[in-house]
């Protein structure tokens, strides 16, 4: 069974397609720079054969056609007919209250998604842009949303609420949300494996470390709390975007420096967090770089960034009352042993010990903590687009007649 996984955005769309009985990805690759010049689209095929086409793509039902045609195509698809593909998964960033699971998308899933476009105008426009560009051209084949929100809707309502009046949850559901949790799924549901314990009898902490970052509390099979909120500014340090601040700050910066409620959310968002601090990049790599050479900006970014987690470790512990292990996954998360090791540095009265040959070992997915560590620690790299073919696959065949 092919399952083709579509990540749609504002100007692009990153696809797989995914053969579910050997789990591998036949093809990948992602349409870049939708609606403007150059546009380009570049697929990868299993067997390392990679093309890049250019082409005027001035929205998603032009960029599902140029996947549909490179999938087919004599000389580097990996499809015969597009009746190979069996079903769609879809990455849908907010589900809101509505959806605490993936769900077959029909015409009321179309609705609700839209309902949620004024608490992610960013995001689910271009989902919805996907669902509709694959209703014309695989008209037959169904399509699954995967939320971004549905792991974390069984939060309970201590770790949802803010402190702001009740009625602007009652009337505009203002709450902690949460995102990555297709990613926290998916780890935590391997970390198990690896643990040879059953998913429901642990406690997990999983760090999902990107430019995005998010962390969750896993009690038994359900995420208990998580650090992004209401949009994914919350939380740790990122990349780009702040992460959690006294909210008078903008109020005050507003008034200082006279900016609206966009240039507000564009500093918040795009000018802050690990470059924000650094001066230096976004990227953690280079950041780490230059803190090395002596860099004393960089230094405060990486610190700032390495303290934050380590609060929410401890916070979710407490949370918890302990943890069985910790996780962390995403492209700091999987790649960075620096910041793996100052997170878990002097947590040992806590049972956190890393082992430093397996933290700075080349594999890539290991325990990393000591023998003695009564908290294990993990790295597992996440997979969403498996984690989505998998929801799809699931769902699909409840469609099938007994």
């Amino acid at each position: 069974m092919n399952i083709l996984v579509l990540n749609c955005g504002s100007s692009s769309v990153k696809y797989q397609l995914i053969e579910i009985e050997t789990r591998q990805a036949l093809a990948k690759g992602i349409v870049d720079r939708i609606g403007m010049s150059g546009a380009v689209l570049t697929n990868m095929r299993s067997d390392g054969d990679e093309i890049k086409i250019t082409g005027d793509i001035l929205e998603h039902t032009t960029a599902i056609e140029y996947i549909l045609a490179v999938l087919l195509s004599k000389n580097h698809g990996v499809l015969t007919d597009k009746s190979q593909i069996h079903a769609i998964g879809h990455r849908v960033v907010h589900g809101g209250e509505a959806f605490s699971a993936s769900v077959l998308i029909t015409e009321d899933v179309i609705k609700r998604i839209r309902d949620n476009i004024d608490i992610a105008p960013l995001h689910n426009p271009h989902n919805l842009r996907g669902i509709n560009a694959c209703q014309i051209h695989l008209p037959n084949v169904p399509q699954v949303a995967v939320f971004d929100t549905a792991f974390h809707q069984k939060m309970p309502p201590h770790a949802y609420l803010y402190g702001i009046p009740y009625s602007l949850y009652t009337q505009h559901k203002i709450r902690r949300y949460g995102f990555h949790g297709t990613s926290h799924l998916f780890v935590a549901q391997r970390t198990a494996q690896l643990m040879r314990t059953e998913y429901s009898k642990l406690k997990l902490i999983t760090c999902h470390l990107g430019n995005g970052c998010s962390m969750a509390a896993v009690d038994r099979g359900v995420s208990i709390d998580t650090s992004m909120g209401f949009t994914p500014l919350e939380g740790l340090l990122m990349g780009t975007r702040s992460g959690d601040i006294d909210p008078y700050i903008i109020l005050y910066i507003m008034g200082k420096e006279g900016l609206n409620s966009s240039e507000a959310n564009t500093l918040l968002n795009k000018h802050s967090g690990i470059i924000g601090i650094s001066g230096v990049s976004s990227d953690m790599r280079e950041v780490i770089t230059e803190m090395k050479q002596g860099n004393k900006k960089a230094q405060f970014a990486f610190d700032v960034f390495c303290y934050r987690i380590k609060k929410y470790i401890g916070a979710y512990i407490a949370a918890m009352g302990g943890a069985d292990a910790i996780v962390f996954t995403g492209g700091i998360g999987e790649n960075s042993s620096d910041v793996r090791k100052a997170c878990c540095d002097n947590l040992s009265y806590l049972g956190i010990e890393l082992d430093e040959a397996s933290n700075t070992s080349k594999e890539k997915e290991k325990a990393i903590n000591s023998p003695e560590s009564r908290i294990k620690v993990f790295v597992v790299p996440t997979n969403e687009e498996l984690m989505i073919a998998i929801d799809t696959v699931t769902i699909c065949n409840g469609l099938k007649p007994n």
